[in-house]
């Protein structure tokens, strides 16, 4: 397109939101990897005062116009707790969404740097959706298989469209594939070393590592606060969340949580650590296949009931240790139990997701594991 054929209007109205929600249907419905998000939900994501990020960032949404027809999607994101932490003057942008066309990628970009000009940012960084809390990064390698839940997707051209545009890499987050044959402890496919350690581990005197109890998922989710932000304090880029943030992604998890995959440590009684693998919901997502505004219909919920018993791959998500208990083997409990019970259900496939580029100990622990990486996401960073 020439760029006169472009216009960016910012998203002011509750119908232009709704029009933003709805852009990616349109975009990718000859995709068959891409997974539909609820509508709903993605709506209240990007709805100001509905989601807890909000109480410590700002959102401006754009959308690019193309005569009367929306051909692209933007959001630009000032994260003040981010600044706050890192000492930082970074702007994000996120929910990137966009035709095949060099001119309409640059007017978003350009429409959002603005924004976080006027902000007072030196900075731009993303996709992040909105934050490393929620989803993102760009899928840069990996294309032949549907996303698993709460990783992103995208076309392969969006790499261009933004290099393109100026931006670097900043970092890159790794998706590990791990195949069943590793999970199957009778035979003791795991190596020797995490058993050993393991086994030394559970025999440490006031260590306890057991599955989450559902019956007290508040209680539980108090300790989970206490571990998550202590437990990835140093990593790059990492923004502690607040009470609130972890209170609504524990309800959200919790419609989905196999609890057989879900373990916390403690010692002498104190929060120590977490270990969290969640079903791919997407599996049945993708089948079931919702249109905007049509989620709920009973035919697209009895899809999704249906084929939600078929899952038969589940993210490790969240695996981590506070730091001065981080000596005692209890990553290596969680990997063996994680391993026997993932087994034992059925599950086929594990990704491990995502792990930073950067984190050289994990990524070698989950080589010697047997995993592999398949996809690799990427995030872009730009001065303003």
């Amino acid at each position: 397109m020439r760029a006169s054929d472009v216009r960016v209007i910012p998203v002011e109205t509750e119908e232009q939101r709704r029009a933003f929600v709805r852009f990616p249907w349109r975009l990718y419905r000859h995709d068959p990897y891409w997974v539909p998000p609820i509508f709903g939900d993605r709506l209240k994501l990007l709805t100001p005062g509905r989601h807890p990020f909000y109480e410590h960032a700002r959102l401006q949404l754009f959308l690019a116009m193309a005569g009367a027809e929306i051909v692209g999607t933007i959001g630009a994101i000032v994260n003040h707790r981010h600044n706050e932490v890192h000492g930082d003057s970074v702007g994000f942008f996120g929910f990137f969404e966009v035709v095949d066309d060099d001119t309409v990628a640059h007017a978003l970009f350009d429409a959002a740097s603005d924004w976080l000009r006027e902000q007072g940012m030196t900075a731009i960084r993303g996709p992040e959706n909105p934050s490393q809390n929620e989803e993102c990064g760009l899928l840069v390698d990996g294309f032949d298989m549907p996303p698993v839940v709460m990783m992103t997707y995208n076309p392969r051209y969006y790499q261009g469209l933004i290099e393109r545009a100026g931006f670097q890499k900043a970092q890159d987050l790794y998706a590990w594939d791990i195949r069943t044959d590793i999970f199957d402890y009778n035979v003791q496919k795991l190596p020797a070393k995490f058993l050993r350690v393991a086994e030394q581990a559970r025999q440490r005197e006031g260590l306890v590592v057991r599955k989450i109890d559902l019956k007290q998922f508040d209680q539980e989710v108090e300790r989970a606060k206490v571990i998550y932000n202590a437990a990835w304090e140093k990593n790059w880029g990492f923004v502690p969340m607040t009470d609130h943030e972890i209170e609504h992604l524990g309800q959200e998890l919790k419609m989905i949580l196999d609890p057989d995959l879900v373990y916390l440590a403690e010692v002498d009684g104190r929060p120590a650590g977490i270990s969290l693998g969640i079903p791919d919901v997407n599996q049945a997502l993708i089948k079931a296949r919702p249109q905007p505004n049509t989620w709920s219909l009973p035919l697209t919920l009895l899809k999704f009931l249906w084929y939600r018993r078929r899952i038969d791959t589940f993210r490790l998500m969240i695996m981590g240790v506070v730091p001065e208990y981080r000596t005692m083997g209890i990553d290596a409990v969680f990997y063996v139990e994680t391993a026997r019970e993932a087994f034992r259900k059925g599950y086929r496939r594990c990704e491990m997701s995502w792990i930073l580029e950067s984190n050289e100990m994990m990524n070698r622990i989950i080589e010697r594991l047997g995993g592999r990486i398949y996809k690799t996401y990427r995030l872009y960073e730009k001065p303003l």
